[in-house]
């Protein structure tokens, strides 16, 4: 029993060695909401330094998500041609010469350059941190250490907008120049260095892939690997396993197709595709990157509007928490149908008291209790967010699909949420512009769109194994328990 309590976490029954490995290369995900939201501090200050009309801001926050979309894309073929690792290194490059890029831009032409580059290295670790973790997690333990991808993300969102509100708040102000002449929207920026540096660091020390080893043929390295995460398991056993299923996944990438008969895909990949866009619709991440703004904009000053979005970044940490907590307990469908129903109502409250608002564009204004209703109605909207769509449909999304198509169906699937959040990212400085009323009514609707395609299109899925979870999509769902 000594020898089980050194080798394992207490609390968990989770071998040391892998809990250490999963959270190492979890810091993927803290790097994807870290360089994804730090934005959010700087953006009003970064739209006076370089005299951005409303559609150029948004194109200069938004671009990065089209580099996500690409450096997603990019990343399975560079993980299976050169390494989980290689790619990883790669990845906390690109976040560090984006960070320094950013953070020194001289005109709007270079700065959504780095934006981009930046984006680059978000795409690859969305993909490259939860499959490296899936792979070197004993499969009864996968679950919950896949699920530290998700909180590495909030929690990197939330270490974004506190940066931000200590940069600005030191300098009074994110446009105010604090170190070595440079102002502090600029250090925003700048401190993204810091994680990338200890994620490139990091990668350096952590073991390759056992999949990736022994589709290599490098079965002796695979093995002691094995045995470093799975002492209690046989390392040739989990080979033997391998190989098999690299041998099935060729099978079925010779008869699998992802055409069908809806308008030229099969109908699951739509579900897919339709849980991901509408996942974005609901405008969640202009919570995350436009919040100070928002907040600036109906009468609170800039000290007190990052100091929201840090609350509510910790408030999307907390919800992560009971959304893993919960997931297998209740199941999917009455989790997502309350989320539903809880950003339908939060986003209608919102469209209304922006409906009362004086003033117009910059100079807005929330009259009476409507400034605390929307604030209030904004975390209910992320708590709702967080502890449903947030994360479900990234569960759903490992579920649905059948086997013989599920990573390409997944890939299209992801491209198509970055696709919806560049859009959304994208249109919301003009919209808001136009009419802030307007706007949150329309995200209301694609909630309300979202409770309904949950109740007549998503099953419960809950306590399935996956070939019982992909046979549910050619039935009728079934009403939740």
């Amino acid at each position: 029993m000594s020898g089980t309590s050194t080798s394992q976490s207490s609390s968990t029954g989770i071998p040391r060695k892998v809990v250490g490995l999963a959270v190492a290369g979890a810091v993927g995900g803290f790097l994807f909401g870290f360089d994804s939201s730090v934005v959010n501090g700087a953006v009003d200050a970064m739209q006076d330094t370089f005299v951005l009309g409303d559609a150029l801001t948004g194109f200069a926050v938004a671009v990065a998500l089209l580099g996500c979309a690409i450096g997603a894309f990019a990343a399975g073929r560079i993980a299976d041609a050169r390494g989980r690792i290689p790619a990883m290194k790669i990845g906390g490059v690109l976040f560090l010469v984006s960070a320094l890029g950013t953070g020194l831009a001289f005109s709007v032409y270079d700065l959504v350059f780095w934006r981009l580059v930046g984006g680059l290295g978000i795409g690859l670790a969305s993909v490259i941190a939860p499959a490296y973790i899936s792979e070197i997690s004993p499969r009864k333990h996968r679950g919950r250490l896949a699920s530290l991808q998700q909180l590495a993300i909030t929690i990197g969102i939330f270490a974004a907008l506190l940066s931000d509100a200590l940069f600005a708040n030191a300098a009074d102000g994110a446009a105010n120049v604090l170190w070595l002449g440079l102002p502090a929207w600029r250090w925003m920026f700048l401190a993204a260095a810091v994680p990338a540096i200890v994620y490139f660091l990091i990668a350096l020390k952590l073991p390759e892939s056992p999949r990736y080893l022994v589709l290599h043929g490098k079965e002796d390295e695979a093995a002691k690997v094995f045995k470093t995460i799975a002492p209690n398991e046989d390392a040739q056993i989990s080979i033997r396993e391998i190989l098999d299923a690299v041998h099935a996944d060729k099978q079925a990438a010779r008869e699998s197709t992802l055409r069908g008969h809806r308008f030229g895909l099969m109908p699951v990949v739509w579900i897919g595709i339709i849980l991901s866009v509408l996942q974005q619709f609901v405008g969640i991440n202009v919570i995350f990157y436009y919040s100070t703004t928002l907040w600036k904009a109906v009468g609170f000053q800039e000290k007190d509007s990052l100091t929201i979005s840090v609350v509510t970044a910790i408030v999307n940490i907390l919800v992560t928490l009971v959304a893993i907590a919960l997931v297998d307990k209740i199941g999917r469908r009455p989790i997502l149908l309350t989320g539903s129903i809880g950003m339908a109502a939060s986003l209608g409250t919102m469209a209304l008291a922006f409906a009362s608002a004086s003033g117009s564009g910059a100079d807005i204004s929330l009259q009476g209790a409507w400034g605390p209703i929307a604030l209030v109605a904004a975390n209910v909207f992320v708590i709702s967010f967080g502890a449903s769509w947030g994360p479900l449909v990234w569960v759903l999304l490992g579920e649905i699909f059948p086997s013989r198509i599920r990573a390409r169906a997944l890939g299209l699937a992801a491209a198509a949420q970055w696709i919806a959040n560049f859009a959304i990212t994208l249109t919301f400085p003009s919209m808001a512009a136009a009419s802030l009323p307007l706007t949150y009514g329309m995200y209301a609707l694609f909630a309300v769109a979202s409770f309904f395609f949950v109740m007549f299109k998503i099953p419960e899925t809950n306590g399935m194994s996956l070939e019982e979870a992909e046979t549910l999509f050619d039935k009728k769902p079934q009403t939740a328990k």
